[in-house]
């Protein structure tokens, strides 16, 4: 059996360590809603109510479990209000925050791809 190179095992370290670092980061916002979840807040705090109608497609039971997830995740934060009726309100946290870049990239990277293979 052939040996490697320091450099070729220095390259499959980096990518083992990468591919780690991409597998955590799908633990928490893989899926098909929690990107559009975190991009929706990107904008403004949002109710329930409005989060339910703008992502669309998504039920209320899966909103409120992928919230719950986020929330532990420590990317948003959920306030009470003390409205009539009492409202929930939705916000990112700092750290939530810091996904914002990588929607933008997403959404970015999802209309130059519809245009390749649209026209």
């Amino acid at each position: 059996m052939e040996k490697q190179s320091k450099t070729t095992k220095g390259i499959n370290k980096v990518c083992k360590h990468n591919i780690r670092a991409i597998h955590d980061t799908l633990d928490v916002i893989g899926g098909k809603w929690k990107i559009p979840i975190i991009s929706c807040l990107s904008f403004y705090p949002m109710r329930y109510s409005e989060l339910l109608r703008e992502v669309e497609g998504i039920s209320g039971k899966m909103l409120s479990r992928e919230l719950r997830e986020l929330e532990m995740n420590q990317l948003i934060s959920r306030e009470v209000l003390s409205t009539q009726p009492i409202t929930v309100q939705y916000q990112l946290t700092e750290y939530g925050e810091t996904l914002k870049p990588l929607t933008l990239t997403i959404a970015d990277w999802g209309l130059n791809h519809r245009k390749q293979i649209i026209g």
